[in-house]
């Protein structure tokens, strides 16, 4: 395992682990369908609330790009942060960006009638603060420690205390 002070992870996993939650969600669609109960008005109205949230999905992960280049510091996992970024959606979510990956992977699911991504979002999420969270969370309170204390304890891991 990395020294903690250098980078969090040798392996980016929250890439790997949402782009491999989008393809088996696609792929168990197609070799063990689920079905989808809706059609009509009903189905319109659930592929437009899709569409928005993988709107403001990939809004959120763009903000979250734009604040680390502009603070100098990596938007990659698997490598050490030089700046603690706390502002715009870190405001709201010590991770903006894996809310977003988790609010895209659902959003496609509404938006394409597959119910696989609609599990595959919370797996993905749960396995995400397994593999990468704790090992970030870990890495910048070594580096920024005062910091991190202080903003670790007023903005939830997510968008809720957990």
């Amino acid at each position: 395992m990395p020294n903690r002070f250098d980078r969090p992870n040798i392996i980016p996993w929250p890439p790997l682990i949402y782009g491999t939650a989008i393809a088996a969600g696609f792929a168990l669609q197609w070799l063990f369908p689920l079905p989808w109960f809706e059609s009509g008005a009903t189905r319109i109205i659930t592929a437009a609330v899709g569409l928005c949230l993988a709107c403001m999905a990939i809004a959120l992960d763009i903000s979250a790009l734009i604040l680390f280049r502009r603070r100098q510091t990596t938007i990659l996992p698997n490598r050490g942060a030089e700046a603690l970024v706390t502002e715009g959606p870190f405001a709201k979510s010590r991770n903006p960006i894996y809310l977003g990956n988790t609010m895209l992977t659902f959003g496609l699911g509404l938006l394409l009638a597959t119910p696989w991504l609609l599990l595959a979002a919370p797996l993905a999420a749960f396995v995400t603060a397994r593999l990468a969270i704790a090992r970030e969370e870990a890495h910048l309170a070594a580096k920024f420690p005062r910091e991190w204390q202080r903003y670790a304890a007023a903005t939830p891991r997510w968008i809720w205390k957990i």
